[in-house]
């Protein structure tokens, strides 16, 4: 393969081609949910977009550590220093303890990407499980001098790491537009500045989540859980860290000041990524909004925006049919689409196994493992792999109809590619087959049927054979007497 991997860094606002720090080894680190409610079409896009890349490293030979976190404290309402804990309040309208609701909605959330497809990630750490490496983490901030103690809690002081280094460069923010659009907020008086914002907070009285530290009984602050976990698990430096556009700013932001704070300047990401948002009307698609849309609702079809249910591969090839980094906007009829798309390109792997040979072929469908990696090379520019796969699909309909010709080599190098991207890197598979051993015996009993219906033809029974052929078409199966026998679809 030509091509060498060059991905999109929002660091330097261009792509680069891809060289990690310990090859073959590649560190990988994601920000993960905050589990206080069902996962939405917003969440399913990091997920599936760093898929594809975990899916497609591990294709080229590396070695992934991927690392996406659980957040399970700290995370306050309207993502500040001010306000409840999302779980905390959960947890105090639904009269339960916090973990209870960090259980419930992690099991779901878990339940919910194996249906997408989402392979599970190799470390996946919860801040409340990590309270001392953030505790270090803040203390090792203190002690180069870029932090302070206020009350019991302990704040970054980002005027005073902007003389040293460039707090904003992630974001392409400059501090004084910052201070100048900035109010001193209730409360939070006793930050020196309100651009500063919290590595460790006192609990109020009213607080549960709360561990002993050397400053007071509190909580850690958001963006410390990431730098503090990244750091654990994927050392010092690591290759990416990725996330939605959302988290840009602060949270990321964020992190890169502290790791240069408590690393003498230097950084801890390489290549920041980023997936765009997931739009509803134009809007981001979000739970702060109460715009959103669970996943379930989708696989339901029971949510008033919705004009029917939409399968998990419909919902990952909807967003796959998009590039990662452009915005997606919810309709159903994109959705309808997608679901169509996908059928197509589902029918004609099934054909595959089916097609005849020629001596001489017709159809051009030499390189399309080679198109298909150079598109995935370039910033995984999914939609054109799949704009490749239709084209497949189109020349396997053909010789399928005897409208065209392929050679035996021909037919099995596009088997292997056709198969390698649609399943394997794509990660996309047939819902109506179900695992491979339901599959057998499905298409198995079909046969059966298709046999007794044959032989009913044959002894001139057209009753029964009708009958057969009118109880699968009210099933869903499409029906279609060739030459060489009776073939079947769903």
């Amino acid at each position: 393969m030509e091509h060498p991997l060059s991905i999109y860094n929002t660091l330097h606002r261009r792509k680069e081609q891809f060289v990690p720090n310990h090859p073959p080894h590649v560190g990988l680190y994601v920000c993960g949910p905050t589990v206080y409610g069902d996962a939405h079409l917003g969440h399913a896009r990091p997920a599936i977009t760093f898929d594809i890349l975990f899916r497609y490293l591990r294709h080229l030979g590396y070695q992934v550590r991927y690392v996406r976190n659980i957040t399970d404290v700290g995370h306050l309402e309207h993502d500040a220093d001010a306000g409840e804990d999302k779980i905390a309040k959960k947890a105090r309208l639904e009269q339960l303890e916090p973990m209870e609701v960090v259980q419930y909605y992690l099991t779901r959330y878990h339940h919910t990407m194996d249906r997408l497809g989402v392979l599970p990630p190799s470390i996946e750490p919860m801040a409340s499980g990590h309270i001392i490496e953030q505790i270090q983490l803040t203390q090792q901030i203190l002690d180069a001098g870029f932090a302070y103690v206020s009350e019991g809690s302990v704040y970054f002081d980002v005027e005073k790491y902007n003389r040293s280094y460039n707090y904003g460069e992630l974001s392409g923010r400059r501090i004084e537009d910052m201070q100048s659009n900035t109010r001193a907020l209730d409360g939070q008086d006793e930050k020196r500045n309100p651009l500063d914002f919290a590595l460790w907070k006192k609990a109020q009285p009213e607080h549960i989540m709360r561990w002993p530290s050397p400053w007071s009984e509190g909580f850690p602050g958001w963006h410390a859980e990431c730098t503090a976990m990244g750091r654990k698990y994927l050392g010092e430096q690591f290759d990416i860290h990725g996330g939605g556009m959302d988290l840009i700013f602060p949270h990321h932001e964020c992190e890169i000041a502290q790791a240069k704070a408590s690393q003498h300047g230097e950084p801890m990401v390489r290549y920041w990524m980023h997936n765009n948002m997931i739009t509803i009307g134009g809007q981001k698609m979000g739970k702060s909004l109460g715009n959103f849309i669970t996943l379930d609702q989708f696989f339901t079809g029971d949510h008033p925006l919705l004009t029917q249910a939409y399968s998990p591969m419909t919902i990952r090839f909807f967003i796959l049919s998009a590039h990662y980094r452009g915005t997606v906007d919810f309709s159903n009829e994109a959705l309808q689409a997608a679901e169509k798309g996908l059928t197509r390109l589902m029918d004609a792997a099934g054909l595959l196994d089916t097609l005849r040979v020629s001596d001489s072929s017709s159809v051009s469908v030499g390189g399309l493992a080679e198109r298909c990696h150079t598109a995935l090379c370039d910033d995984l520019n999914t939609p054109i792999v799949i704009a490749e796969l239709f084209e497949a699909a189109r020349a396997i309909n053909a010789v399928h109809n005897a409208q065209a010709t392929i050679t035996e080599a021909e037919l099995e190098e596009l088997k292997v590619a056709y198969r390698l991207f649609l399943f394997d890197l794509l990660g996309l598979r047939d819902e109506r087959m179900g695992d491979s051993a339901s599959h057998e015996a499905f298409a198995g009993a079909v046969d059966l049927l298709l046999a007794v219906r044959s032989e009913a033809k044959g002894k001139k029974d057209w009753a029964t054979s009708d009958h057969i052929r009118k109880e699968l078409e009210a099933l869903g199966f499409t029906i279609k007497d060739t030459k060489e026998g009776t073939e079947w679809s769903l």
